[in-house]
């Protein structure tokens, strides 16, 4: 039963890398953490700027509206676009 549970863990934990990398990550529902995971030449501090700015203006409506975010240029948000979604938040 622990070799299946561990495979079981193996296996979650490579489908959500996975999608990380097909270029899923949903700026409207991820939080900090997932987005400096994900989004390259982000950090905490700058993923914690995303969500702070989410939270106070509302959802994002394109990608390129990440560069309204103190921190993040045209050049973060072109570098990271195929990485991201603006899909609407279930939460």
């Amino acid at each position: 039963m622990r070799k299946v549970t561990r495979i079981a863990i193996v296996l979650l934990f490579l489908f959500t890398s996975w999608g990380a990398l097909a270029g899923s990550l949903n700026i409207n529902a991820a939080d900090a953490t997932e987005i400096a995971q994900v989004m390259d030449g982000v950090g905490q501090t700058k993923a914690e700027a995303i969500v702070a700015h989410r939270k106070t203006h509302g959802h994002f409506k394109s990608i390129e509206d990440l560069a309204k975010v103190k921190g993040i240029g045209k050049k973060t948000v072109e570098k990271n676009r195929s990485r991201l979604t603006v899909g609407r938040s279930g939460k």
